[in-house]
This record gives structure tokens, C-alpha cells and sequence, in this order.
């Protein structure tokens, strides 16, 4: 009786903590989107900002509405996708491979995903309308992974450390690549593509919210509509089966929604790494490893900190708009090693 009790006590000290959590992302949420509002080359205030929303894009006589309504709100909502589709490719990726270590950027997806998207753009490909650069992205980025999933897979098994290292060669291939993309360029694509190989969401319009919002909130709730049964992967493949989970789908639907997320994020916001890594770590110290919680908070703590992330980058330095991949980057970066390192110590790296 006394185990069931602590048993017990235990599942609600957890729910408890990650309903919690869940209440401190939103507020941080809200938060990070009034500041994103209010701050930038042009300062608006609080009162500013109620008006020009109150005003509707149309109010071209209030103070800031235009700036509010074409520049910042378009750049905040692709932002809100952008970050929450990173975090939630990273902890499928994680879910699926039972390691930490792994995300989009750091195996090669996100950089693979962005050849097609820089064929698209020195090509001025456009067979599609807008949508034609993000299809070329996600192709670019489905063969990419089959390719890191073959190479990384030995006897059927694929080692994390195989899977990193094949990340690396993939990234320098891909930047290779890009380069090749770069010098073949014209001078407005070439200044395009380079800037955008360091991440940015500045000249973000309605009409590119309009290509990605749909697909990224389709592919995030199918993610959560799955995340249950990817507890179950990490039991092992027999007994995942045994509990009736089709393990060859589930593992080719986990990475056909990690790469169209990965592939969507990075058609119009660029290379922007480490979210998918950062976010998951820091929740799943917080309210353990169910991918059931993991995943839709992943979400809402991928968009949060790409908010704070923007934020930065368009107000440390006055009438300059920094890459936001920098930011990720310096963050990220220590965050990949000291879990490196870390796992190398516990013998968890094979």
C-alpha cells in the first residue's frame, strides 16, 4: 500500500510540475510577443500598440500601425512557427534515436534542407508561386535524411555517434554546396543566400505566413498525435510491437514530420540551429522524458525562444538587424558540448 501511495504521489507531483510548466511557457509567451511588439528600430508603447491593433492593418493614420501590422506582426507570427516547428523536429529526432545529441542542424537535415532552398533562389525557380522554394527545401531535406539514415545505419542499428559524424560530413557537403550556389549567383541572390545562411526572419511578409502556417500546424499536431507511442520506442522495437505500434511506420512518419518541419523552417527563415536541441534538453530536465508532454511544450518553448532570440537580434545593435542563427549558435554550441562531453563521460555515445 505504501509503494502504490508513493507511486501515487509521485505521478501527481509530475503532473503537477509539468502542468506548471506548461503555465510558465505561455505567460513567457505572451511576454516575449508584447516585447517583440514593442521594441525595434521604431520604440512603440504599450498605448501605441493597442491602437494600431484596435486600428486593423488599414489604419494607415495611427501612429505605427503600418509598422506594426507589415513588418513586426508577420515577422512575430513566422517567428512563432519557425521556433516551434524547430523545437518539435529536434524532440522527435531525440525521441526517435534515444539520444539527446541529435537535431536537425547537428545531423545534417536543416543544412540539406537548404540546398533546395538555395537552388530555388539562384535559379529563381517558381513553378509554384511562393511555395515553390519550401518544396524544394523539404525534397532536399527527405533525401538528406535517407541518405544520413543509410550511411549511419550498420546492420540495421543506427549509433549515435556514427549518426553525428555523418552529420558533419553532410553539413560541409551542404555548405560546399550552397557556396558553389553563392558564386554562381547574381549579386541580389548572392547577398540573399548569405545572410540567409546565418538565419534571419527580417523581411518576412504575410504572403510567406500564408505558405508555411498551415503545413507547420498540421505536422505539430500530428507530431503530438503521435507522442504517445514514441514512449513506447524507447522500450525497444519487440516490445513497441508487441504493444502494437507498427514500428516501420512510426519511424518513417517521425522522420517524414521532423525533415517537413525542419525543411519548412528553414525555406524562409534560413539556417537557424540548436533550437531543436536546446529546447528539449532543458524541458525534459524539468518534467521528465514522456514525448506526450515533451512534444506540445517543445513547441510553445521553440517559439519562445526564438522570440527572445529576434528580439535580440533587432535591438543590440541600433538601425541593424544581427542573423538570428548567431544567437541560437552561441547558446546552442556550449549546449552540444557540455551533452557531448557529458554522455562520453557515462559511456552513452556508441
Amino acid at each position: 500500500m505504501k509503494l502504490l501511495a508513493d507511486h501515487r504521489s509521485i505521478l501527481e507531483h509530475r503532473k503537477t510540475v509539468r502542468w506548471t510548466t506548461l503555465g510558465i511557457l505561455v505567460v513567457l509567451l505572451v511576454v516575449a510577443v508584447m516585447v517583440n511588439l514593442v521594441l525595434g528600430q521604431y520604440t512603440l508603447s504599450p498605448g501605441d500598440v493597442v491602437k494600431a491593433l484596435a486600428a486593423g492593418p488599414d489604419g494607415n493614420s495611427v501612429a505605427g500601425a503600418n509598422v506594426l501590422w507589415h513588418i513586426r506582426l508577420p515577422r512575430i507570427v513566422l517567428c512563432l512557427l519557425v521556433g516551434a516547428a524547430l523545437a518539435v523536429a529536434g524532440t522527435l529526432l531525440q525521441g526517435l534515436f534515444g539520444n539527446p545529441l541529435t537535431e536537425p542542424s547537428v545531423i545534417g537535415v536543416t543544412s540539406g534542407a537548404g540546398v533546395g532552398a538555395a537552388l530555388g533562389i539562384v535559379f529563381n525557380l517558381a513553378f509554384l508561386g511562393s511555395a515553390t522554394t519550401p518544396l524544394l527545401a523539404f525534397i532536399a531535406g527527405v533525401l538528406t535524411t535517407v541518405v544520413i539514415y543509410r550511411l549511419s545505419s550498420m546492420n540495421g542499428e543506427v549509433k549515435v555517434l556514427t549518426l553525428v559524424l555523418t552529420g558533419i560530413a553532410v553539413n560541409a557537403v551542404a555548405g560546399a554546396v550552397i557556396s558553389f550556389m553563392v558564386f554562381l549567383a547574381p549579386t541580389s541572390s548572392r547577398e540573399q543566400i548569405i545572410f540567409w545562411q546565418m538565419g534571419s526572419l527580417n523581411g518576412a511578409m504575410w504572403n510567406q505566413v500564408g505558405v508555411v502556417v498551415v503545413p507547420v500546424v498540421l505536422c505539430i499536431i500530428a507530431s503530438c498525435v503521435i507522442a504517445g507511442k514514441m514512449d513506447l520506442l524507447s522500450l525497444g522495437e519487440r516490445a513497441a510491437g508487441h504493444a502494437g505500434v507498427n514500428v516501420t511506420a512510426m519511424r518513417i512518419s517521425i522522420i517524414g514530420l521532423s525533415t517537413a518541419l525542419a525543411a519548412l523552417a528553414v525555406s524562409y527563415a534560413g539556417i537557424i540551429g540548436f533550437v531543436g536541441l536546446i529546447v528539449p534538453h532543458i524541458l525534459r530536465q524539468v518534467i521528465g522524458a514522456s514525448n506526450r508532454w515533451l512534444v506540445p511544450l517543445s513547441a510553445v518553448g521553440g517559439a519562445v525562444l526564438l522570440l527572445v532570440a529576434d528580439v535580440a537580434a533587432r535591438t543590440l545593435i541600433a538601425f541593424a538587424d544581427l542573423p538570428i542563427g548567431i544567437f541560437t549558435a552561441l547558446v546552442g554550441g556550449p549546449t552540444f558540448f557540455i551533452l557531448l562531453r557529458r554522455m562520453l563521460k557515462k559511456g552513452g555515445v556508441a
